[in-house]
């Protein structure tokens, strides 16, 4: 395995539309890095950047301490999972395996005490007399997997490639790559990975690191932890987290140097924490709360905003409740057991938000003013 270096990549289409704004990423050796982000933000490009399916406009990819911008992909030390599965439909299961190490010249002994092990790492060992089209979905990918993992690959590249699986065995299948990570770091074969996904839910429970992506630009990397509760900006606070965090107008007042918010008219005090991280003039923000961090309460309450209750939606295990306030509409989860009557539309609540889980952002810049303001 190897560490990977992109330093100042870009990507430039012909016209001189910039697909990739010269973007810095150290992938540590053993790791698992995420690209995440909405479509069109260059998190494919990227990785096909790195996999030498596209032509590197500028900057530096390095795999180890090899520069591999002139390399064409065999000679990358990569291998690549597709969203497709990209299997031979004419070989059966063995020979998909296989191939790859053949063309390498490698002996019948190596290669099939390769296909034994990889089959068997990956539970596929009775699928290997099948061809393609006798797969299903997910033993197709766990084929596709077995196939790069068989060639011991300086970094893996994976494209998406849960995306053509139902929501079920999708998340089997979550599962099942983040352990096989595991599995080999454990056996002291550790495996480079970046996996491009634009779900949120596969980035945040399969990553060490995600890099969320943005037009062509790195808008913040960090660890699952460090992206949902200190998000870096307002575009990686409302795309991180499920529900999306609520993102607001609000306005920062100072009274006697006390910092207070005003929201559609309705005022909350700011915790001591964020106050001794903000500075002391009067200015619009953009007010961040998550749904999970709002508390529902009496209507008109102490310290609460108060609104209608607009939808309802039964999940299960808790409600979400969407509630205007003024011309602006927030959601709070709260669980099931908490809203003993089922909530009505049309219904006045009190929403209490948590001042350490609070944050404020820059309406100019988007940037977290309030990092590290949390007490």
């Amino acid at each position: 395995m190897a560490e990977l270096q992109l330093k100042s990549v870009e990507k430039v289409y012909g016209g001189g539309f910039k697909a990739l704004h010269g973007i810095d990423l150290h992938v540590a050796e053993g790791e698992f890095m995420v690209l995440v982000g909405p479509s069109g933000c260059a998190k494919s490009t990227t990785l096909r950047m790195i996999a030498g399916l596209e032509s590197v406009s500028g900057g530096e990819i390095w795999i180890g301490d090899r520069l591999v911008n002139e390399l064409v992909p065999g000679k990358r030390g990569i291998a690549m999972v597709f969203q497709n599965y990209a299997l031979y439909p004419h070989m059966k299961v063995t020979k998909n395996l296989s191939f790859g190490l053949k063309l390498r010249g490698e002996t019948k002994d190596r290669i099939n005490t390769a296909t034994a092990r990889v089959s068997g790492l990956l539970e596929i060992e009775e699928l290997l007399d099948r061809l393609p089209k006798q797969l299903s979905g997910g033993q197709a990918q766990r084929v596709a997997v077995g196939r790069a993992l068989i060639k011991s690959p300086e970094v893996f590249l994976f494209d998406e490639p849960l995306s053509n699986l139902d929501a079920k065995l999708r998340a089997a299948m979550r599962v099942r790559i983040t352990d096989l990570h595991k599995r080999l770091k454990d056996e002291g074969r550790p495996a480079t990975v970046v996996y491009v996904t634009h779900d949120q839910v596969e980035a945040m429970t399969m990553g060490d690191r995600i890099c969320v992506m943005k037009e062509g630009q790195i808008m913040q990397v960090a660890d699952p932890t460090t992206l949902y509760e200190q998000p870096a900006n307002a575009f990686v606070a409302g795309f991180i987290g499920m529900p999306e965090m609520n993102l607001v107008p609000a306005v920062l007042t100072w009274t006697d140097g006390v910092p207070v918010l005003t929201l559609e008219g309705q005022n909350i005090t700011v915790t001591d924490g964020l106050a001794h991280r903000l500075s002391g003039g009067d200015m619009p923000v953009t007010m961040g709360i998550r749904p999970q961090h709002l508390t529902t309460c009496a209507p008109d309450a102490p310290g609460a905003l108060t609104g209608e209750i607009v939808t309802v939606e039964f999940m299960g295990h808790e409600v979400n409740l969407h509630v205007r306030i003024g011309d602006e509409t927030l959601i709070a989860v709260a669980p099931t057991e908490v809203m003993k009557a089922r909530p009505a539309r049309g219904e006045r609540i009190g929403l209490r938000p948590d001042g350490r889980r609070m944050h404020l952002f820059d309406v100019i810049s988007e940037a977290n003013i309030s990092l590290g303001a949390q007490d």
